[in-house]
């Protein structure tokens, strides 16, 4: 009888502990980095720069679209090419989405088609969203 109520006790305490906690740890997945330009269709590349809290853990194109980067860290310079539109661009793996507004995307250069540099790159624009 003795061991049965240990073995109880001990049932009741290991499930108590599983049972605690909020839930509120961090949340793995994709944020989307998305472009508004004012030529859609009109430019070839973008050079990018994205910072945020935690080193990302993966990063790929949009369909169409290719990026290149250097090892990844919390802040991170990625070039994209292809035939850019408005929409999402990049799709980033983070250690938690639910912090996906403490990550900044900036505009570092863009080219046209032909290659040539846009010399006003201000009106292109960058979101970070977590879908």
């Amino acid at each position: 009888m003795r061991r049965v109520l240990a073995f109880c006790t001990l049932a009741l305490s290991v499930v108590g502990a599983g049972s605690c906690g909020d839930g509120a740890g961090p949340v793995a997945g994709l944020i989307t980095v998305s472009l508004t330009t004012p030529n859609p269709g009109g430019d070839g590349a973008i050079l990018l720069t994205v910072a945020g809290p935690a080193t990302p853990t993966s990063v790929s194109a949009e369909p169409g679209l290719r990026v290149f980067s250097m090892a990844l860290s919390t802040t991170n310079q990625f070039a994209v090419t292809g035939s850019l539109a408005n929409g999402a661009i990049l799709r980033i793996g983070v250690p938690d989405v639910r912090r996906a507004n403490q990550y900044v995307a900036t505009v570092q250069g863009v080219a046209a088609n032909d290659y040539s540099l846009r010399t006003a790159t201000s009106t292109y624009k960058l979101t970070v969203v977590a879908p």
